[in-house]
C-alpha cells in the first residue's frame, strides 16, 4: 500500500521516514508509522520518547499506530486521507486525543486529502486490474 510516514523533530527537521512494509516483511506491525517511530527513536530523545515531534502520514492511523503514537508521546499527528473503516485519529475512534490517556496529541487531518486519497485509489484500482481468474 502506498502509505508513507515521516517523523519531524520539534524544529521541523526530518528524523526518520518509512513506508508500509507489512506484506514485504510478513509482519502485521510493519505499518509506516511504526517503522518511522522505531527509526526516529534510535536517533532522537531518550530511546522512546519523541516529545515535541510530529508524525505526518498519508492515511489516518489505525488503533495500533495511534496507540504507539500516544506511547511515544508524539506532539502532533498530521495525516492526509481519512480511513472510515479503521481510522483511530478521528474517524472510528480518537485514540490520540482520548482524555483518559496520559498523553494526547494535536491532530491535523485531511491535509492534502484529495492527493493522498488518489494515491490509494490508484493503487487499489491497479491491484484489482492485476487479478487473474
Amino acid at each position: 500500500m502506498p502509505i508513507g510516514a515521516v517523523v519531524l523533530s520539534p524544529d521541523g527537521t526530518p528524523l526518520a521516514s518509512a513506508r508500509n512494509a507489512r506484506e514485504e516483511l510478513g509482519d502485521p506491525t510493519a505499518h509506516a508509522e511504526i517503522l518511522a517511530l522505531r527509526a526516529a527513536s534510535e536517533i532522537y530523545g531518550d530511546g522512546w520518547r519523541l516529545e515535541g515531534c510530529t508524525l505526518a502520514v498519508t492515511l489516518e492511523p489505525c488503533t495500533m499506530c495511534a496507540g504507539a503514537l500516544v506511547m511515544a508521546r508524539i506532539a502532533k499527528v498530521v495525516f492526509g486521507a481519512w480511513e472510515p473503516k479503521t481510522g483511530a485519529v478521528g474517524s472510528l475512534w480518537d485514540v490520540v486525543r482520548d482524555r483518559r490517556l496520559s498523553h494526547r496529541a494535536e491532530v491535523a487531518g485531511g491535509v492534502l486529502e484529495a492527493e493522498c486519497a488518489a494515491l490509494l485509489e490508484d493503487f487499489f484500482h491497479g491491484q484489482r486490474g492485476n487479478r487473474t481468474g
